[in-house]
């Protein structure tokens, strides 16, 4: 698949290692950066979604939002998602069938007030998932730069696979393909979220790292079966 993801926020809390690694398939090893774990909180826009090689879009412009860490498989690092909202049933649907991925329809609403993105998101309650919402807004607050490697935010944001674990513990992972990321400060007025706790994560009551980033172009491939490196047999990865 084709898309292109905009008005992007990463919101992202340091969690313990411990509380976090209950969460998270063991086939999956969690990283950690500068002695924690982390879970982010993304909304964003999905437009001109299409199957790639083909140039016409199916039409399908919808926010998404997902809950996320950071994980390894063998030397790969990637995400792992514990859930991913969207407005769109047909593409909840697809995800769910052909990705194996833990996705939800939610009513979603975006709205752009001068500099702001204005975000809502409520989980539909009769899709199989427990009561979730978010509602904020956020802006860019200066420049945009590209993380620099063996920084937090590269750890965070420069990822081009995700994991998913079925219920034979056999990992699927699907490659993703985008330019680095121009990331921007950000603020953020965040009214409600529970997104993180609907799968059981607890996030500190602390104020979240924020970047946000305007437009990214992405292509996905189909899941395949994960590799097994000397990693994979690890509980913890460590960075700095």
């Amino acid at each position: 698949m084709a898309q292109t993801w905009t008005d992007l926020l990463f919101a992202h809390w340091p969690v313990p290692f411990e509380r976090l690694r209950a969460l998270v398939p063991e086939p999956l090893v969690l990283e950690t950066f500068d002695g924690s774990a982390w879970v982010g909180v993304v909304p964003f826009r999905i437009t001109g979604l299409r199957v790639r090689g083909l140039p016409a879009p199916l039409g399908l412009d919808f926010p998404e939002l997902n809950v996320r860490t950071y994980v390894r498989v063998g030397d790969r690092p990637g995400v792992y998602f514990f859930s991913l909202d969207a407005g769109s049933r047909l593409a909840v649907w697809g995800a769910r069938t052909f990705f194996r991925l833990p996705y939800y329809r939610a009513e979603m609403g975006v709205a752009i007030e001068a500099e702001w993105v204005r975000y809502r998101s409520r989980r539909c309650v009769s899709d199989r998932g427990a009561r979730a919402e978010f509602r904020a807004r956020y802006r860019p607050t200066g420049p945009a730069i590209a993380a620099a490697p063996g920084t937090l935010e590269h750890f965070l944001t420069e990822r081009y696979c995700l994991f998913t674990v079925l219920r034979s513990r056999r990992v699927l992972r699907v490659d993703i393909d985008h330019a680095p990321w121009p990331l921007q400060p950000a603020e953020a007025e965040i009214e409600t979220n529970t997104m993180a706790e609907a799968s059981g994560v607890a996030l500190p009551d602390r104020r979240p790292l924020l970047h946000f980033s305007r437009r990214m172009d992405v292509v996905n491939g189909l899941p395949v079966r994960a590799g097994s490196g000397p990693a994979a047999s690890s509980r913890r990865a460590h960075h700095r």
